[in-house]
């Protein structure tokens, strides 16, 4: 069908199509096969490239003979045109004087590349333009935390990160890659700029979460007065298990574990919210705010529904790769 298409276009029209087509065709596909060492293709883009020389030197051939017309041939024209009227018994055909108006060759060629040009930019166009049909999941992009007023403790402590921040830094393309999950792709993705815990709205620390199909991810900054030291002596009081001291990206660490807490919230007639249960166990990496540990730390928190957690390395491997990304706090 489209050979047939092809065959009713003018020469004018037809050829200068297959010239641009066939020369873009010709250089995308040996440029791939150069890229990609690909000796098939390198064969398919020489006969793309052989075609159109070949259509090059039709169209040359034409624009010559257009132009520089051989006595031979315009004798043989006339003395068939004249046996033709003969046999007709009508007159004479226009002289030189007055010429049939022939389309312009040039003007023809153009119009082709004009139409190329069009039909190229709409395809490039198009794609953006029209809804996707594509189902695949996208990543989860950061909410919360964007337009908050942030609490007093964000002014009295120097330079806290937000929450937003935090979301920003946590929230990588290589999150799920590094938790040893790579096909999964974040199904939520939120920051809050909060207060710690019973210090009465003084100690500011920012969190963020991200959610796979696997694991759960948090991220927390907390600007108190605590060193690692005193951290870990905290850890123990409270009963955490599976405490373990070490350094990370050169400043004081410790990894502990502990439960999750567990609420469910009843949305029936005159129900209220169940008892806090225990959730599932979560691995935690804490690393001081600087190398002087003069207080303050982040926390990278991983757990799971059913209860799996990843090798401490992975932790490892998210804080060197998420801690440096966080604005640090200022030197005193």
């Amino acid at each position: 069908m489209l050979g047939f298409l092809l065959r009713l276009l003018p020469f004018w029209v037809r050829e200068p199509l297959l010239i641009a087509v066939g020369s873009v065709l010709g250089v995308r596909i040996m440029y791939l096969a150069v890229r990609d060492h690909d000796r098939v293709a390198a064969g398919l883009g020489v006969v793309f490239l052989v075609f159109t020389a070949i259509r090059v030197y039709a169209v040359v051939r034409a624009l010559r003979a257009r132009r520089n017309p051989s006595p031979a041939a315009s004798a043989d024209r006339a003395a068939v045109d004249a046996a033709v009227q003969a046999q007709a018994g009508t007159g004479p055909r226009p002289g030189p004087d007055t010429p049939e108006k022939e389309p312009n060759a040039w003007g023809q060629a153009v119009a082709a590349v004009a139409v190329i040009g069009a039909l190229a930019a709409a395809l490039w166009v198009a794609p953006r333009v029209m809804p996707s049909d594509d189902s695949t999941p996208q990543p989860a992009s950061c909410s919360g935390g964007a337009h908050e007023k942030l609490p007093k403790a964000y002014k009295q402590t120097p330079q806290p990160v937000t929450g937003e921040e935090l979301c920003k830094a946590l929230n990588r393309p290589d999150l799920a890659k590094l938790l040893g999950t790579p096909g999964e792709t974040a199904t939520t993705a939120s920051g809050t700029s909060n207060t710690a815990p019973l210090t009465d709205g003084k100690v500011a620390q920012p969190e963020a979460e991200v959610t796979f199909d696997t694991y759960t991810v948090n991220v927390s900054a907390t600007y108190n007065e605590l060193s690692t030291d005193q951290y870990v002596k905290l850890m123990k009081f409270g009963n955490e298990r599976d405490i373990k001291t070490l350094t990370a990206l050169g400043r004081p660490a410790v990894f502990s574990s502990d439960h999750t807490m567990k609420f469910e919230i009843n949305l029936g007639s005159g129900g209220s919210g169940g008892p806090v249960e225990q959730g599932p166990l979560a691995r935690t990496l804490s690393v001081a705010l600087d190398r002087n540990d003069r207080g303050g730390y982040y926390e990278i928190t991983v757990w799971s529904t059913s209860g799996a957690l990843p090798d401490d390395s992975v932790l490892l491997d998210i804080a060197e790769k998420v801690l440096p990304t966080i604005p640090e706090r200022p030197v005193r």
